[in-house]
């Protein structure tokens, strides 16, 4: 295994062509603005959370081709050992990037991500950008959304079985940023500041002559407060014994098999009758959302629960969709050159050309209204919420603060959604519409002119002009 691999190869072969290919023909200085976003919220989702801002900084920050990776890709005859190998070596993005910050929400079309620099140093980030946004965003929605229905429960990240070792601890993180409490993974623990958590699974407790010397084994080791899994051979044997061995002090129990709401109502009443009142209840099993959501509404004594392969894998939505897109380009190599808008005219994947400013507007009662998106210069209401924030200058990275804020930043963004927005199924998919403010009504080509498409006839960046005084509200994708 290769364990000093660079980031750089990791990327598509077709970004190096392209970058090649421009320096053949001229474009590859130019200054070029491009966009990551989603069209479109997976079906049934009302707001997006964005995660995995601090590995795009990085990972931007770290794209280099050395000696070893030149020669490689010159090898394997994907370059040759001319100008492009050179411009390899050279290589480090000297530009800017802005965005949303981690736990931010975001909403069809929003700009989660702006790059800004020449072409080709811009275009060969876009594998490495999209492989960490389609992710953690992925994770940290499927996140919120659990912590959303949860009504304050304790919820435990403990996916790392289910995805790849790399992968496990930047869901384990993004789970944190969507509003969970713990993980099972001590890589995100040493590496985030992340609380870890764990005790035993029924390997521990088949391993011994009986239950009763597993527990005593825990006991002795964790303490009476931690907490036994008593559903290895029957869950209301297993709480009695646990008790007998334990004591009324037993910290809590964990249920992961079977009818979580039968047998946690089953496991409080006896709890109670043994006089362990105190001890929680934590579920596992196979949870998600719309699992999580059903016991609380129908009031099961579960004080934590514990999601791993829903959580991990985006609740059956495993990427953000989000794309990365040129969106303004100069017409020539001179740094003051104005920047021409284009954008794509496919049919279900237009896009507006332009870079986007936006602002979130509020209605009356503090609720998010509209994610107000711009080219030219418009009126921004005042308390209107910013989103975007400056994450590289120059090619230096910016802070971004440490997960901690991420996950207060994410809490706080949902509690300015309607609480209809906030359940496995919403009132409203996407919550907060988009809305373009001074461009005109874009058309799709497939016929939908729903101000979902693109106006791909340009804007400049460099233009003084005042904006167009309509605005036009985006619904789904199209």
């Amino acid at each position: 295994m290769d364990r000093g691999a660079t980031v750089a190869l990791q990327t598509d072969h077709y970004e190096l062509t392209m970058a090649a290919a421009s320096l053949e023909s001229g474009i590859a200085g130019r200054r070029a603005v491009f966009e990551a976003f989603a069209r479109g919220l997976p079906e049934g989702r009302a707001y997006g959370v964005v995660a995995g801002i601090d590995r795009v900084v990085d990972a931007i920050e770290r794209f280099r081709f050395d000696a070893v990776a030149v020669a490689h890709l010159i090898g394997a005859g994907v370059i040759s050992d001319g100008p492009m190998a050179r411009w390899l070596r050279g290589y480090r993005f000297r530009g800017d990037v802005t965005g949303y910050p981690d736990g931010e929400l975001f909403f069809p079309y929003s700009p989660v991500l702006t790059i800004e620099g020449s072409f080709a140093e811009c275009v060969v980030l876009e594998t490495v950008v999209l492989s960490i946004l389609n992710h953690d965003c992925a994770v940290a929605s499927a996140a919120a959304r659990i912590h959303d229905v949860a009504n304050g429960r304790f919820l435990i990240e403990g996916g790392s079985r289910r995805t790849d070792p790399d992968a496990a601890v930047a869901a384990a993180r993004a789970a944190h940023v969507g509003g969970f409490d713990a993980t099972s993974n001590l890589e995100t623990g040493r590496r985030h500041g992340i609380p870890t958590v764990g005790t035993a699974a029924h390997a521990f407790v088949l391993a011994h002559a009986s239950e009763a010397a597993a527990f005593e084994a825990q006991r002795d080791l964790l303490g009476a407060g931690s907490t036994y899994l008593v559903d290895t051979f029957d869950v209301l044997e297993g709480i009695r014994r646990a008790v007998e061995v334990v004591g009324p002090d037993i910290g809590a129990v964990r249920i992961d098999s079977g009818n979580l709401l039968a047998a946690s109502i089953r496991a409080r009443a006896l709890l109670d009758g043994l006089g362990a009142a105190s001890c929680r209840i934590v579920a596992s099993g196979d949870l998600d959302e719309y699992s999580v959501a059903e016991l609380e509404e129908a009031r099961a004594p579960i004080d934590a629960y514990l999601v791993g392969t829903s959580l991990v894998t985006g609740s059956g939505h495993p990427t953000a969709s989000v794309v990365y897109k040129l969106v303004a380009i100069a017409d020539s190599a001179d740094p003051a050159a104005p920047l021409r808008a284009v954008g794509k005219l496919s049919p279900g994947k237009v896009t507006v050309g332009g870079r986007k400013n936006v602002h979130r507007t509020a209605d009356p009662d503090g609720f998010w209204s509209a994610e107000v998106l711009s080219v030219l210069p418009v009126d921004v209401p005042e308390g209107s919420h910013h989103p975007q924030q400056a994450l590289i200058t120059a090619g230096a990275p910016m802070p971004v603060g440490d997960v901690g804020e991420a996950r207060a930043r994410g809490l706080a963004r949902r509690e300015r959604l309607q609480p209809s927005d906030r359940v496995p199924r919403p009132r409203r998919a996407p919550a907060v519409p988009t809305v373009w403010a001074g461009v005109e009504q874009p058309v799709d080509p497939a016929g939908d002119a729903n101000g979902t498409g693109a106006d791909a006839a340009g804007f400049s960046d460099n233009s003084n002009g005042a904006a167009e005084t309509g605005a036009i509200e985006t619904g789904e994708e199209p």
